[in-house]
């Protein structure tokens, strides 16, 4: 009860103010982490609020009233992150009264929705002015002048204690380099360049296909059209089988035209001839139209030869090596094209696609590995034997390189067209200088060297 004479409120008073001095004593002798779950709950014995939140600069980390692990992904957690950002942004004049009106309206279309009306932003900074942190309280009724005081009193002691926290942290950062954690970063950076020295081989994966080593292609003999194909792609022929047939239309009514053409060349010589004997006028084109007439006789005889030549038969024994005879029958070639290769069925050459981002040096008769697309996990060993020069697109379009390796002696040949991966395998080299070849790429490049 109060003493007579004392004005009504002054116990309240003096209840408060010594609440405030133990809660700072409190503040001062508690742990980081302790310290910000006691700002945002301990201060309501003091100054009453229904919400609290504790922001520091470049920390994702929100400490927030009433929750003692808190969602920081959840919506109140990121739209006060916005908030706290935004207030902190601004030029630090003590406690400042925040309002929805003082905010952007992104923010403070979710203002009803996470704080009551009136909020009360107080920042705690270092003896320098730079800023530490801040507290954000917020109710119902305004903040009153009397809470404003002793929030600005308790957020200095507030401050204090962060202050000393984080110089502490200050202070061991360099003893955390001493000793045995010296030693053991030194051991790591040590390992680390040795593995990177480490010499290792170098290697590229390619895809890879078995190829004819000796094909003979089969070229159309002249310019026209494909009438037939006589065989089946990878059928078996022997040397005298026929092929392919090609449309004769037009190589017959030539041969007719080059017929009717020599009847006439060689009955006007013949009539000719025989006025000669009687006129010696006509002595002098008996020659000229003897030329004709063989000339005639000359073209009549290439016609026929085409003629021949248009039924086109395989002159090796092996497979025919082509795509589906559809796309043949009916299309135009030109004289050399090549329409099919007759190979054998099996082979002992890989051509390799190597595209220019990963192609590397390597020397003629390099080891290969080529693992089949039908048996992975039976590679076949091979050696390097060619590199083109140049690189060109490939059938996925990618500008790639042409390798070719040829089986080992000991290794059994493969079947014609089969498929797979190459691994080609090239001097050692450093595991650092093998790892950072592309990068390096890259910034020669950039740096157009």
């Amino acid at each position: 009860m109060s003493e007579p004479g004392t004005p009504p409120g002054t116990n309240q008073q003096l209840l408060r103010l010594s609440g405030l001095l133990q809660l700072e004593a409190t503040a001062r002798g508690a742990g980081e982490p302790e310290l910000g779950f006691l700002m945002v709950n301990e201060t309501h014995t003091i100054v009453p609020y229904i919400q609290a939140a504790f922001w520091r600069p470049r920390q994702r980390k929100l400490v927030l009233s009433g929750a003692g692990a808190p969602d920081q992904d959840g919506p109140y957690a990121t739209w006060m992150r916005r908030l706290l950002s935004h207030i902190a942004g601004r030029p630090q004049t003590g406690l400042r009264l925040v309002e929805a009106e003082s905010v952007p309206h992104s923010i403070a279309e979710d203002w009803a929705t996470h704080l009551p009306q009136f909020a009360l932003w107080c920042p705690l900074t270092y003896p320098d002015g730079r800023l530490a942190g801040g507290l954000l309280f917020a109710r119902h009724d305004p903040f009153g002048e009397g809470d404003a005081a002793l929030l600005q009193a308790l957020t200095g002691s507030y401050a204090q204690s962060l202050a000393w926290h984080d110089l502490r942290k200050r202070r061991r950062l360099p003893r955390a380099f001493g000793g045995r954690r010296r030693l053991a970063i030194g051991a790591s950076l040590l390992l680390l360049i040795v593995v990177g020295l480490f010499p290792i081989r170098s290697s590229i994966l390619a895809p890879a296909e078995i190829v004819p080593a000796e094909p003979t292609p089969v070229r159309a003999p002249f310019a026209g059209v494909v009438d037939n194909i006589l065989v089946p792609p990878n059928a078996l022929v022997t040397a005298g089988t026929p092929l392919l047939v090609l449309d004769t239309t037009q190589l017959a009514s030539r041969v007719e035209v080059a017929k009717k053409a020599l009847e006439l060349a060689q009955t006007e010589y013949a009539q000719v001839a025989r006025e000669s004997l009687t006129d010696p006028r006509a002595r002098g084109r008996v020659v000229l139209l003897k030329s004709k007439a063989e000339q005639q006789e000359a073209e009549l005889g290439y016609q026929q030869s085409l003629l021949t030549r248009a039924r086109v038969i395989a002159t090796a024994d092996g497979i025919a090596v082509f795509n589906d005879p559809s796309e043949w029958v009916g299309r135009p070639v030109e004289l050399g094209e090549r329409i099919m290769v007759i190979a054998a069925p099996i082979s002992r050459l890989i051509e390799l696609q190597v595209p220019v981002g990963e192609v590397a040096t390597f020397d003629a008769g390099s080891e290969v590995q080529f693992f089949g697309n039908i048996a992975p996990d039976q590679p076949v060993a091979a050696k390097l034997s060619f590199a083109s020069y140049s690189s060109a697109p490939a059938a996925d379009g990618v500008m790639s390189y042409v390798f070719r390796a040829t089986l080992d002696p000991a290794a059994p040949a493969q079947r014609l067209g089969l498929k797979g991966t190459a691994k080609v395998y090239g001097e050692p080299r450093p595991l650092a200088l093998w790892l950072l070849r592309r990068p390096l790429a890259s910034v020669r490049q950039w740096l157009a060297l």
